[in-house]
């Protein structure tokens, strides 16, 4: 079957709608979020216009990762500066492993792959220490993502 040109407007189409839709999601919280995603939804679908089908599922996973992390990064002042340091890197570093997890699972480059890796482990290990510091109980751990567990092109981590 080819594909024409029409079919991969309407697939690129399809995959924006889902990236907005997904923006839309995270920032229902708040006006001041709202407007945030917006912005950040609308810097990506400029650039992303002229994305390569293949290249689409990458950029939408990077595009949740960037508004999910600029939105739980705006927090209340507590009038306690640590505290408020870690409120607002601890999204800070989780956004990096959201990035890092599409990393592996669309990237090709093995040296990236690895470094993507190291970034989750230790973006993980910094979030356990800024709480740890200020006596803030520790999530449950979650099995590590490794590159045997993350397949290319595949949007989800493979059963075990």
């Amino acid at each position: 079957m080819s594909i024409t040109p029409r079919y991969l407007s309407v697939s690129r189409a399809t995959m924006l709608a889902v990236s907005f839709a997904a923006v839309a999601s995270l920032a229902a919280c708040s006006k001041e979020s709202q407007s945030l995603a917006d912005y950040i939804a609308a810097i990506c679908a400029t650039q992303f216009r002229e994305a390569s089908r293949e290249e689409m599922p990458f950029l939408t996973d990077n595009v949740a990762a960037m508004s999910k992390m600029m939105v739980d990064m705006g927090i209340n002042p507590s009038g306690d500066v640590d505290r408020d340091f870690v409120a607002m890197m601890v999204p800070h570093h989780q956004g990096a492993i959201d990035m890092a997890q599409a990393e592996l699972r669309y990237g090709h480059n093995e040296t990236l792959r690895r470094m993507a890796q190291e970034i989750i482990v230790t973006q993980q290990q910094e979030i356990t220490a800024m709480r740890l510091a200020l006596g803030q109980p520790l999530r449950p751990s979650a099995p590590a993502l490794d590159q045997k567990s993350l397949t290319v092109g595949d949007a989800r981590p493979a059963s075990r």
